[in-house]
């Protein structure tokens, strides 16, 4: 491998899992940059969220999402796990107020080996982070069990191949949609029956899950 392939292996895995000095500045970057202070923010807005839900973030980085997310939960819970104790010191700072008020927890994981949590979700967002998941239709299946009935997961991701376009993107969603569907079918096939009620209100969830998975700006590039 060239030097110049070895920097750049370098460079993205420093995305997947900031650390040390390279994973602050990484951190900096998809802090400042507008283009993904505009996508957390735009994913959340999707998302409904209400003053009393509880809400979990997947790969959280620099905390963009998780303080939208608490600025509208206001008599809830958000809690985030990323794997990156880099990541975490620099959310912890963002959100600190929120996480003194015992509203924001934080918590350095991966979604392979997460911590356990007493209680069920409202809302589930990962934004450009389920690429990194190994497993991820076991995962998605994972996380749809930590749902209310009812809830919503929001998967947000931008394609990166070459040549990306929006049909791209398009099929991309549509790929999963498929997994969060399949996913829930069967974490309700081993909950036996829900409620009619539960069962109508997570239909109409439904298509909040599909409108949150692509930005429309989401086709090619870095951002």
């Amino acid at each position: 491998m060239s030097m110049r392939k070895r920097l750049a292996s370098r460079i993205v895995s420093q995305f997947s899992h900031p650390r040390g000095l390279p994973g602050r500045l990484v951190g900096w970057e998809m802090a400042l940059r507008p283009s993904n202070r505009k996508r957390n923010a735009w994913a959340v807005s999707l998302m409904d969220v209400q003053a009393s839900d509880r809400v979990l973030e997947i790969g959280f980085g620099p905390g963009i999402a998780i303080r939208e997310i608490a600025r509208r939960a206001t008599r809830g819970q958000v809690v985030g796990i990323d794997r990156s104790a880099v990541m975490g010191a620099q959310a912890g700072r963002r959100n600190a107020a929120a996480i003194r008020a015992g509203r924001v927890s934080l918590v350095v994981a991966s979604i392979e080996d997460p911590p356990a949590f007493d209680r069920p979700f409202d809302k589930i967002l990962a934004v450009n982070n389920m690429g990194m998941w190994s497993e991820p239709a076991l995962r998605l299946r994972e996380l749809a069990g930590l749902l209310c009935g009812g809830g919503v997961i929001a998967i947000v991701t931008q394609p990166r191949c070459p040549g990306a376009t929006a049909e791209t993107t398009a099929v991309a969603a549509r790929q999963v949609v498929d997994a969060l569907e399949n996913g829930r079918a069967r974490c309700d096939s081993r909950r036996n029956v829900e409620p009619q009620a539960s069962r109508r209100v997570r239909q109409r969830d439904s298509t909040r899950r599909r409108r949150a998975l692509f930005h429309p700006d989401d086709r090619t590039g870095p951002g």
